[in-house]
């Protein structure tokens, strides 16, 4: 299940995992990614505190934990190739993997069609 955030954040759960990246509008906000910063494997985050910096041609911007949870994974391929977030935001530009300290975080997120009725309403 595919969750969003009102800072552009997605979260997607696969069991006890959840990868988290930057949607296709927030990207589109950004411009052209120039270089991400991701948090190191054992971070512990906290829902809706910094979590990684995305910096574009126009602006740098934070990312934001959309739960609470330790990171386990990065995506090391953002650092060969930040362009990756503007090409495939909510493919292979994912920024990390994290455990869930606390599913119930989860209902206070959005679904797709709420997050889609939220951006049209911007």
């Amino acid at each position: 299940m595919r969750y969003f955030t009102d800072e552009h954040e997605w979260i997607e759960v696969d069991g006890e995992v959840a990868t988290v990246g930057i949607t296709d509008y927030a990207q589109g906000q950004l411009g052209d990614i120039v270089f991400v910063e991701l948090p190191p494997v054992g971070t512990a985050i906290t829902k809706g505190k910094d979590a990684a910096v995305v910096e574009s041609v126009k602006a740098a911007s934070d990312v934001y934990a959309p739960i609470d949870g330790e990171v386990t994974e990065i995506n090391s391929a953002l650092e060969e190739d930040p362009a990756l977030v503007n090409t495939a935001p909510e493919a292979e530009g994912w920024f990390f993997r994290m455990t869930i300290a606390d599913a119930g975080q989860l209902t206070e997120l959005m679904d797709a069609a709420a997050y889609k009725a939220f951006i049209e309403s911007l």
